[in-house]
């Protein structure tokens, strides 16, 4: 009754606001009850604005929109002759800005390291979400998020909203349907998805220094990547591991100059910390479920120099499936 009672104060309050454009009465299933009742209320009570039932979960087949959430990356719902599809929520990525956070803990769907990369990943998206209006019929899009709430550092726009986390010229292009600027991968290191990439690994501790590129592995094992369980989601396993933890390390050559912008692929089933040249550039206590690119710390893409550089990683195992593999590449921008 309470909900009901709240409901009809906020339309009857607010229905000549001129940004209100659609009233969605539950989200992500919480405290989702009498949907279809409640939605004909609002519509009685508002006839002039489009209705969302559920936005994400428990659709009840009724409103003017089937609405899904996915992260990070954008999917369609199937579109119904007289209900439009919408994805509700997507994207998610994560850059915190030192001195602009509302805690020293934040957190993102996907990591991200600097604006340019933010920027460049929003590209992606959104390329993506253009793709799915074009092909699945895609009506609406909602990016997480416009700006940083709380611990969660996913905002275009910081939590004070004085830091502009993305390249505006860049983000409105594309919003409106221009295509970005072309950028090619360019493989360094590759991952062991398509193709068997030999590592040093050891699952015992190994000593304090093992990051760094004067450590000798020659007594740890060598085994291709990538390193888990049969039927973990998303994981092309060519070594078992079965133990708690696993510690990997392999070397390569960065062949390329310093406009490129590092990008570091990976697949990690649980917690992983993934060093360049001994520096911390990824860490992580949360699994992921197919190869995707993480965020890299500034301090550890400028350790990169021609000649020799060094990945180390440290994967460590919770519950459920377990896998860990990685790579790296150069993403070079083509024209201007």
């Amino acid at each position: 009754p309470q909900f009901k009672t709240e409901l009809t104060q906020m339309v009857t309050t607010h229905w000549n606001h001129p940004s209100i454009i659609m009233w969605v009465i539950f989200n992500e299933a919480q405290g989702q009850h009498d949907t279809e009742a409640l939605v004909a209320m609002t519509r009685q009570l508002d006839p002039s604005r489009l209705l969302n039932n559920a936005s994400g979960y428990t659709d009840m087949n009724c409103g003017d929109v089937i609405d899904m959430h996915n992260y990070p990356e954008p999917d369609a719902p199937k579109p119904e002759a007289n209900r439009a599809a919408v994805l509700g929520e997507f994207g998610g990525l994560g850059l915190p800005v030192e001195g602009h956070t509302w805690s020293k803990k934040t957190w993102g769907y996907q990591g991200v390291s600097s604006k340019e990369a933010l920027t460049r990943g929003y590209e992606k998206l959104m390329v993506k979400s253009w793709e799915l209006q074009r092909d699945r019929g895609l009506s609406a899009v909602i990016y997480t998020q416009i700006t940083d709430v709380e611990t969660e550092c996913n905002g275009l726009l910081t939590y004070d909203r004085e830091v502009n986390k993305v390249i505006p010229e860049r983000t409105a292009a594309v919003n409106t349907g221009k295509s970005p600027p072309t950028f090619v991968l360019k493989e360094i290191s590759p991952t062991s998805q398509l193709q068997a990439v030999p590592w040093r690994f050891i699952t015992e501790p190994p000593a304090a220094e093992w990051t760094q590129p004067t450590f000798d592995d020659a007594a740890w094992q060598q085994g291709p990547g990538g390193f888990g369980t049969a039927g973990t989601p998303g994981a092309v396993v060519r070594s078992e591991w079965k133990s708690a933890e696993i510690w990997l390390r392999r070397e390569f050559e960065w062949t390329t100059g310093d406009t490129a912008r590092p990008v570091l692929m990976a697949h990690h089933d649980d917690e992983i910390e993934l060093y360049l040249n001994g520096i911390l550039a990824h860490k992580s206590e949360k699994f992921t479920t197919e190869y995707q690119e993480l965020g890299i710390a500034p301090a550890a893409a400028a350790s990169l120099k021609p000649g020799k550089n060094l990945i180390s990683i440290h994967c460590r195992q919770k519950s459920g499936g377990q896998y860990v593999d990685a790579g790296l590449f150069a993403e070079i921008r083509e024209g201007k």
